[in-house]
């Protein structure tokens, strides 16, 4: 038996899957907010740009996230196996119009990649310098 909010919201800490939920949650709302506005970007993005200034203000602990956003990211190959599937049932994808999507993602991949590394950068910087 729980004895105070304390106890409950350390053991959500240590719960991946309430982490997970709550993630999802996030990006859930999102959508929402992105549909109801009629922005055209994704859910997810302002889900994350949500936790994102959550963590920033201290309203959300990086330890509330942390155990979720792991998980996540090892099972990360479980998302693309539905897109290889996909492929294999659409041959016009092996040839011509497949090295140009082959083009595009890795185009989009370097830039998610630099535009991330950029972002952890200057927010370490930023860190390091009001610490």
């Amino acid at each position: 038996m729980l004895k105070s909010p304390l106890a409950a919201f350390r053991m959500l800490q240590r719960t991946r899957f309430v982490q997970i939920a709550m993630l999802g949650a996030f990006w859930f709302a999102g959508d929402v907010a992105a549909r109801a506005v009629g922005l055209p970007v994704p859910g997810g993005v302002l889900g994350m740009i949500g936790v994102l200034v959550l963590l920033g203000t201290g309203f959300l602990k990086v330890s509330s996230v942390r155990l979720g956003a792991r998980t996540l990211l090892a099972e990360m190959l479980l998302f693309f196996v539905p897109s290889v599937l996909a492929i294999l049932d659409h041959q016009e994808f092996i040839g011509t119009v497949g090295l140009k999507v082959v083009a595009v993602i890795l185009v989009g991949t370097v830039l998610v990649m630099t535009s991330t590394a950029m972002t952890v950068e200057l927010c370490y910087r930023w860190r390091a310098h009001h610490a």
